[in-house]
Parts: structure tokens; sequence; C-alpha cells
């Protein structure tokens, strides 16, 4: 069995590989993490006149998620990894995806008489708006706000295609 740290983190991609898969998108992974990219979409078609569009995703999981107010407060970004995902010169858009887990790994699957249910819900971030931080240390953290708005469904996750998409300025 896998330890909890890396249970956890196979959960998250799994669970938003998932969510892909039922929204018809092409998955495709890295075969080194070197650009902090756990996780990419391509999209096999024309919305808005792009073809074949993709986007970028780190996928971050918190079996301790804290929530103030209307938005998640995650911590455990590097600034590294808050650098990988931020500002507007990325050919290809990043997101943060964020998934809030069970504390106990039993409760991450519940099964129903109408199926499984995956725990809990997923969020997305654009950083695209964020400056870098300048000579950006792994061992510091940088806190992002998640708002409980950016509910990552089939829907959004496709509307992230488009050329103006949700939550980006």
């Amino acid at each position: 069995m896998l330890d909890a740290q890396n249970h956890q983190g196979k959960f998250g991609q799994d669970y938003i590989r998932a969510l892909a898969s039922a929204a018809g998108l092409l998955v495709f992974e890295y075969d080194l993490d070197r650009v902090g990219i756990d996780l990419g979409f391509r999209f096999p078609g024309q919305p808005g006149g792009l073809a074949s569009p993709a986007i970028e995703v780190q996928v971050k999981t918190s079996s301790k998620p804290n929530m103030i107010g209307g938005e998640w407060h995650y911590d455990s970004l590097t600034e590294q990894q808050f650098n990988w995902l931020a500002g507007p010169d990325y050919t290809v858009p990043r997101y943060l995806f964020l998934l809030p887990v069970p504390s106990d790994r039993k409760e991450y699957a519940r099964f129903e008489p109408g199926g499984m249910m995956l725990q809990h819900l997923a969020y997305y971030l654009s950083l695209e708006t964020e400056p870098q931080i300048a000579d950006p240390r792994p061992t510091r953290r940088r806190k992002v706000r998640v708002p409980l708005g950016n509910v990552l469904t089939v829907r959004s996750l496709l509307r992230l295609f488009e050329p103006n998409p949700i939550g980006v300025a």
C-alpha cells in the first residue's frame, strides 16, 4: 500500500483524470516533472476557432484545508511551484487544481446504489495575473486563495479552453 502522502497525491491526480475523461479530453503527462506541471489536457477539436487547444495543471491535495470566508487558503505551494504557475508568459495556460480530501483515506471514495462518489469537490485557480516572486526559494511557502465559486466540473473544465476562460482576468 502507498504511504499516506503518495496515496493522497495519486488520488488527486486520478480524480482529475476521471473528470477530464468525463469531459472528453485527452490527458498527457511529461516524463519528468521539471516545471511543476502534473498533467496536461488537450481538447480534440476547435473550440473558439483554435485547433486542439491545451492547458497544463499542477494538482494539489489537502487533508487539512483552511476555508476562510468564501475562499480556500492554501499555503503549501513553495515559491518555486508558485512561479511555475504565475504570470502571463506561458504559451499554454496554467492552472492550480486544488482538491480537499478526507483525512481518512478510506473515505476517498464512497459507494451508493447510484454509483461511486469521489470525495470532495475540486477547485481551480489561474495565477496568470500574479507577479512572479523574485529569487524564489523551494523552502519558502506562498499562500494562494482559491474562491469557492471556482468549482471544477466538466463544464468549468471545458470553459478553461475558451479564449477568455472563467476565473481569468
